[in-house]
């Protein structure tokens, strides 16, 4: 198995496994414990990861992991599983089903296959690196021959709602990009985790701009969008891996990126 299509069934079968989990914990008298980086973490979070782990341990026992909430396992390994298993806990903690599990693949430090899925509303976006991407089994913005059908997200920058998690995530090099940004687009909306990234990737939102995410929250978002005709890249316009800063560019093609860019670098 070296294919990202022969992995894209078991992390599918990961979010399987995730789902009633989620479920479970979604809207119950929950505990939130706060980690010493003042993020929440509950026992849905804990829980996930765990069963997660273990089916990854028993099927590929030489792959490395990298999660959320457990100590990393053999990540220098050719093949890495990078999850979260609730991304959006603050949305989940206050029963918004704004949050998701992800999960991730990448080889020698690139992704090469990602799920987004919501539990909830049953939504999953995954994407195969080359392969394509799809809406719970669709197809997203495909013709018959495999090519990236052009997005209809074709408004400029000064027509576009950029969507990002908080303003409290843009400091240091990233204020700057962010106060750049923020004159030359339509308007900022907060909130949406992960959620943002499927908007992008399903054509109904055209930039999510973030700053500060760790590699277990950007991973599994980069093929569904690339593969479903978008773009992504950190603030220096290069490609996401595992070794990235954590500032993240989503578009929904990449002349909106090349723009958003071009402001943020000027």
């Amino acid at each position: 198995m070296n294919a990202p299509h022969d992995y894209k069934a078991f992390a599918e079968h990961l979010a399987d496994l995730a789902r009633p989990i989620a479920r479970r914990y979604f809207r119950s008298d929950l505990k939130v414990i706060d980690k010493p980086d003042a993020t929440p973490v509950t026992l849905a979070d804990m829980e996930i990861e765990a069963r997660l782990r273990e089916e990854i341990a028993a099927r590929f026992p030489d792959h490395g992991i990298l999660g959320e909430e457990e100590d990393p396992k053999n990540i220098d390994a050719e093949f890495v599983w990078v999850i979260d298993p609730i991304d959006g806990t603050k949305a989940f903690t206050v029963g918004k089903p704004q949050f998701g599990t992800l999960v991730g693949l990448c080889r020698g430090g690139e992704p090469i296959v990602g799920v987004i899925d919501q539990a909830i509303t049953d939504e999953r976006w995954v994407g195969a690196k080359g392969e394509g991407a799809w809406f719970n089994g669709a197809p997203m913005r495909r013709d018959t021959s495999g090519r990236s059908l052009a997005s209809r997200h074709i408004k400029p920058l000064a027509e576009t709602i950029v969507l990002a998690t908080s303003p409290s995530i843009f400091s240091d090099k990233a204020s700057a990009a962010y106060d750049q940004l923020q004159r030359a687009c339509k308007g900022f909306y907060w909130g949406g985790d992960c959620y943002n990234f499927a908007m992008v990737a399903q054509d109904n939102a055209g930039l999510v701009f973030e700053a500060g995410l760790k590699t277990v929250d950007f991973i599994a978002l980069v093929n569904p969008i690339i593969e479903a005709g978008g773009y992504v890249c950190d603030f220096d316009g290069k490609p996401l891996t595992m070794q990235s800063d954590g500032t993240i560019i989503a578009a929904a093609n990449q002349r909106l990126a090349e723009e958003v860019l071009a402001v943020i670098q000027s």
